[in-house]
């Protein structure tokens, strides 16, 4: 990464574009150097654990350098684009300045009239936070001529045993850092720091498990764990497997996943339903002038039916405070849809469905379908649900036992619709059958709450009138 020294040129920082995200990996630039950008204009793709957001500029100017490769991940706060807001030629004094750079790698965070987060009109989680663009005070580290000299003289303190290391401060290090040195049996108090302002870079960490492994430990007193020195690569056939880094959406959800599996007590209730009636109204729906140019489908119709027995029964509808030991009851639904995207599985929802029509709910989810695939989705639209659905039918599966959506209190299950012989009017004939599965949190529904919604969703499909009389 190259720090751009000229008075006219502006550092824009990779900004939380989420809420408390710590680092971003750059998909794809959309400018080079030398391209004129102007104030809100995108200049590249980012992928955060939530999604992928375009990034516009806040300043009007020339591209001078872009500080990192597509593919490469970024801290949050990080210089990542220098633009010359003076435009014009980049002046020929700049190259003999670079070494002074070197020495105060800081400098572009002194700037005081940077204002990316006033300037920049954007939409909700794409701007520049304050806290990402402005580091907050630390403690001047020692130089290393200082720490030399004590840890010198704590040598000397122990008997030139192995020097104790004791920084008056936890050492600086930023929570990636800090587990990678867990991960390696490394205790940061004896890292030496390099980056700036004494902080303790993934560089540091893997230093100090090479200067390990190459001196080994001459005490013998306390048998020093094994550190776990890097592991060598395994070897594999590429012609027989491939391997994907688990990282940006995928990830989060599979810590998400295991996060909700291991926390809230699952209980999953089935119920088969004749939707005979429902797919019946779908086709009429299809013709009604009121929905002219919007999705309709089943799910649209199943959303609305969760959605009347969400409010015949508002307990359902809630979240568990671990640390208040509340239960927190909310009186609005933010319906979330899962929806199965390149980049893996997300859930954004529709804020306050409970109060849309059938036809604003339709308009709804035919953005929010289209928006997930093409990977558009932003961090803001899948936070803060509340109740989830998610379509396994669509893959021809009959049900499943869904994991609950983190912090959520009930996941409900759409199964294959298939025409099936079911006893109609004391005939058997063949009627359009499905499976419904809804698993709740048990801490907060019980198995009769439970129950009393999914009958209540599983009656008004099998008789959708009953979404007239029990809206």
């Amino acid at each position: 990464m190259t720090t751009m020294t000229n008075a006219s040129v502006r550092e824009f920082k990779m900004p939380d574009v989420g809420e408390g995200l710590t680092e971003a990996e750059i998909l794809k630039w959309y400018v080079q150097p030398g391209d004129t950008v102007t104030d809100g204009q995108v200049v590249c793709e980012v992928e955060t654990a939530k999604a992928a957001v375009e990034l516009p500029i806040p300043y009007d100017g020339v591209v001078r350098a872009l500080h990192f490769p597509e593919g490469t991940t970024v801290d949050v706060g990080t210089s990542i684009i220098a633009v010359d807001v003076a435009g014009g030629a980049a002046p020929a004094e700049e190259a003999p300045a670079a070494p002074a750079a070197s020495v105060a790698p800081a400098a572009p965070a002194a700037e005081p009239d940077e204002k990316p987060a006033a300037r920049q009109p954007v939409l909700v989680g794409y701007g520049v936070a304050t806290s990402s663009t402005r580091r907050r005070p630390r403690k001047q580290a020692p130089d290393a001529a200082a720490q030399q000299a004590t840890v010198a003289v704590q040598a000397e303190l122990n008997g030139h045993g192995a020097p104790a290391v004791a920084p008056q401060d936890r050492p600086l290090a930023k929570p990636p850092v800090r587990k990678l040195a867990k991960d390696l049996g490394v205790d940061l108090a004896t890292v030496t720091p390099t980056g700036p302002d004494g902080i303790i870079t993934r560089e540091d960490v893997h230093a100090a498990v090479a200067s390990a492994t190459r001196e080994p430990a001459a005490p013998a007193a306390e048998p020093a764990p094994v550190a776990p020195a890097a592991p060598a690569p395994v070897s594999y056939d590429t012609a027989r497997e491939t391997r994907i880094p688990v990282k940006g959406v995928r990830k989060a959800t599979a810590a998400a996943m295991v996060g909700s599996a291991f926390t809230a007590p699952h209980v999953t209730e089935f119920v088969t339903v004749d939707v005979t009636r429902t797919m019946k109204l779908v086709e009429e729906l299809k013709q009604d002038k009121e929905f002219a140019g919007l999705r309709v489908n089943p799910l649209l119709l199943i959303a609305k039916a969760l959605l009347v027995a969400i409010r015949r029964n508002p307990d359902v509808n809630a979240s568990w405070d671990e640390a208040a030991q509340e239960i927190v009851v909310k009186h609005y639904v933010n319906l979330g849809i899962a929806a199965a995207t390149p980049r893996g599985l997300i859930v954004p929802n529709i804020k306050d469905a409970h109060a849309k029509t059938l036809p604003q709910l339709a308009e709804s989810l035919g953005e929010l379908v289209s928006t997930a695939r093409e990977g558009k989705t932003s961090p803001s639209a899948m936070q803060a649900g509340t109740v989830t659905i998610t379509n396994v039918g669509v893959f021809g599966v009959d049900t499943g036992t869904p994991i609950l959506n983190q912090g959520e209190s009930a996941i409900l299950a759409v199964g294959a619709i298939k025409l099936q012989p079911w006893v109609h009017k004391g005939k058997v004939k063949p009627r359009q059958v499905t499976t419904l599965a809804l698993s709740f949190d048990h801490r907060l529904v019980d198995g009769e709450l439970g129950s009393k919604v999914l009958a209540d969703v599983a009656a008004i499909l099998e008789n959708p009138k009953r979404l007239i009389t029990w809206a």
